[in-house]
Parts: structure tokens; C-alpha cells; sequence
């Protein structure tokens, strides 16, 4: 319905476990009609941001997401990068982080996301670790993913519109509807994937809307 109308579309995602040549690959397979450049996500964000601070990060990341990290010199590190790396986030990885932090390195959080659904239930996203460094150094890290207002306006810059003409569909009201709502956008809350009940109590604005699923939203954006 959404291609049909004249509206246009565009999937962002704060995912960080795969290249964004992965997760292009992984939603074709799964039945998505999209094109690769129709993906906007925090990790494209991030190289752009590393690139333009010529840093050499510490990147706790994911091994499939390192391929989008392949240009980016990582000897010597200067900065400590991190998104969602369940086998990094040990004791001596993070130590060496904290050192890194206390010597003064920059801090880049791909996103804060302070959970995630998995096949077998929620799972702590990186957002407790990147906050527990954050407590020790006393430092605040940079964060380049959702809720950002930057990762929104970015996303949607290549449609030449205004954020109040954007509505961005989720199912984290703080990390999707809240970032987007704070930037002008109205936001949709799904009752799916991740939500928890009551979850559209947690942000003030309350979301634009609250609904079942995906089909029901687009529904709503086509009676609009």
C-alpha cells in the first residue's frame, strides 16, 4: 500500500550485529521488497562521524558489522566505539575501554538501546554498558543512533521534506517514538516486537498513535 501511494519509505534501524550488506541480504531472504539504499542505520552513522574526527577506535561491535568499519584505521587506538557486542562486553575488553576513557579518548555510542527482542525474549541491549563506562570515567559518550535528532533529520534528508510531513513507525516508544517526536515527527507505537504494556506512558508527547501492528498502522497513515 505504501509503494502505491506517493509517499516515500525508508527503513531505519539501529541495529548493529551485521554490515549493512548483511542485513540488506537478510531482509530480501525473509520477503522484503527493498532496495539497499532504502536502509539507513546507526552504523552508517558512525563511520561517517569516525571518518570526519579521523579517529582510531577501539570498536566493540559485532564481527559481521566490521566489514562497514573496513576503511577505518584501528591501530593504536585513540577512541573507544561501541554498539551492540554481546562477546565483547567482558571484563577486559571493557577495562580496556575504561582506560582509553580515563586517558581522554573520545566516547562513540552507536545507540543506547537499553534492550532488544530475540527469538527466545528480551536481551540487555548496549545501553547498560555504554552507561556503566559513562559512571566510571565520568564522561558522556556521543550517541550517533536512534533517539538522536541528527539520525532522524538524516535519514530523511534526501526526500527534501519537513519533519512534520515524516511519520516513523516502531516498536521502542523511547528509542523510535520519542526520538522522532522530538524532532518534529509524529510517531507510531506497535504493540509488537519489543513493546511492553504501557509502554505509550512513557514519553510525553504520547505517541501519535498506539496500534496492534504494522498493517494497522499503515492503515492509519493512508486514511490521514
Amino acid at each position: 500500500m505504501l509503494r502505491k501511494s506517493n509517499l516515500n519509505v525508508k527503513f531505519v534501524t539501529n541495529t548493529t550485529k551485521e554490515s549493512q550488506r548483511l542485513l540488506f541480504e537478510r531482509l530480501q531472504k525473509i520477503g522484503f521488497d527493498i532496495e539497499s539504499h532504502e536502509i539507513f542505520s546507526s552504523l552508517s552513522a558512525a563511520v561517517k562521524l569516525i571518518k570526519k574526527k579521523s579517529l582510531r577506535p577501539l570498536l566493540l561491535v559485532d564481527d559481521r558489522a566490521l566489514e562497514d568499519f573496513q576503511d577505518i584505521e584501528t591501530k593504536d587506538e585513540n577512541a573507544v566505539v561501541i554498539g551492540l557486542a554481546p562477546e565483547k562486553f567482558q571484563y577486559n575488553i571493557l577495562n580496556q575501554a575504561f582506560r582509553l576513557l580515563m586517558d581522554g579518548a573520545p566516547f562513540i555510542a552507536i545507540h543506547k538501546a537499553r534492550y532488544f527482542k530475540t527469538s527466545t525474549g528480551l536481551a540487555l541491549g548496549p545501553g547498560p554498558f555504554i552507561t556503566g563506562l559513562e559512571y566510571a570515567t565520568d564522561t558522556t559518550a556521543e550517541v550517533v543512533g536512534k533517539p538522536e535528532k541528527s539520525f532522524f533529520l538524516s535519514a530523511v534528508e534526501e526526500f527534501n521534506c519537513q519533519p512534520n510531513e515524516c511519520i516513523m513507525i516502531g516498536d521502542d516508544v523511547l528509542d523510535d517514538v520519542g526520538g522522532a517526536q522530538n524532532c518534529g515527527m509524529l510517531g507510531i507505537l506497535v504493540q509488537t516486537g519489543k513493546y511492553r504494556l504501557r509502554d505509550e506512558d512513557k514519553i510525553t508527547p504520547s505517541p501519535f498513535m498506539t496500534v496492534k501492528n504494522f498493517s494497522e498502522a499503515v492503515d492509519k497513515i493512508m486514511s490521514i
